[in-house]
């Protein structure tokens, strides 16, 4: 039997009514919920199970919102579950993952990553921004368009999802001349993204010495897992490095099939998706066809998910 990870989302898996059944069926996804509302003050779990929609796109409400519905399935997850071997997660899920391993207490991550949301916001104007996935085109073509797209201005791949499926970043003329020159290469598609802001880039960088100045503070442990990071691809288990990691990951890209294959080669062969949406698994299964996939977002996935670790 290989070994076991669980991952977590990052934004664009946020829906109305998630972790709604998982917290009204098991007393520790509730305690998750009661946990951030306590931390923010406000009902977050409300926003979750009822929205309005609006509300819940806006990224200073994304993060703490799919970050609570993620630790809350883990929670319901991990009183069943066996522990897993390895942790990772997409961008804002790195947060989830930390938290979900025991590396930040609840209250102390929420309210990290509304910071991290209202700071993302806030550090480039509405429009002067924007992010298109690209699609059906080699991981280093789109580095090559991006690169001589820039013309002076920033545009660079800012999550490398699967080898089909680059996203890229950056101020939005550059990011149009980029998506011109990925179609010229052979991309099968060019897609802009309805973000709010150019995540993943160095248009991002005002926002690393405020995040540092939110997350040094916070007592940060050994997560009970090693957590593969994002801007290295590599697993880490040591609380010392957790902030450095976090903060760079601002402005570096998502290396997630690197992440995918890192644990792939640390004997990894089940990975479960655990909180809003099945986005990550489905890159996963473009990643490496060897691994199993599974997800827990609510009663009825989380008894399958169960069924299938033999637990």
């Amino acid at each position: 039997m290989g070994k076991l990870a669980f991952v977590f989302p990052g934004q664009g898996s946020q829906s109305v009514g998630m972790g709604k059944e998982l917290a009204e069926k098991f007393p520790e996804a509730r305690a998750v919920f009661d946990a951030a509302d306590s931390a923010l003050g406000e009902k977050l779990s409300t926003l979750c199970f009822e929205g309005p929609e609006d509300a819940l796109k806006l990224t200073a409400n994304t993060q703490p919102t799919i970050l609570a519905s993620s630790v809350a399935a883990h929670a319901a997850l991990a009183a069943r579950a066996p522990k897993p071997d390895f942790v990772a997660g997409h961008s804002l899920g790195e947060y989830s993952a930390l938290c979900a391993m025991g590396a930040v207490d609840v209250g102390s991550a929420v309210k990290a990553v509304r910071a991290r949301g209202t700071f993302m916001q806030e550090a480039v104007p509405q429009g002067q921004g924007a992010m298109a996935a690209i699609l059906g085109l080699d991981p280093g073509k789109v580095r090559e368009a991006c690169e001589a797209s820039a013309q002076g201005e920033v545009v660079a791949p800012a999550n490398y999802n699967s080898p089909e499926q680059t996203v890229i970043a950056g101020s939005a003329a550059a990011v149009e001349r980029a998506m011109a020159r990925c179609k010229e290469l052979g991309a099968k598609r060019a897609l802009p993204l309805p973000v709010s802001a150019p995540f993943h880039c160095a248009l991002m960088a005002p926002v690393q010495p405020r995040l540092r100045e939110v997350l040094a503070p916070l007592s940060w442990k050994a997560p009970a897992a090693p957590v593969v990071s994002n801007v290295e691809a590599a697993p880490n288990a040591e609380a010392s490095r957790i902030v450095g990691l976090l903060v760079e990951q601002v402005t570096a890209p998502v290396r997630w099939i690197e992440c995918v294959q890192a644990m792939s080669r640390e004997g990894v062969t089940r990975i479960v998706e655990v909180g809003p949406g099945k986005v990550l698994s489905g890159l996963i299964k473009r990643i490496d066809k060897g691994i199993e996939v599974f997800n827990v977002e609510d009663a009825a996935s989380l008894e399958k998910t169960l069924a299938a670790l033999g637990t």
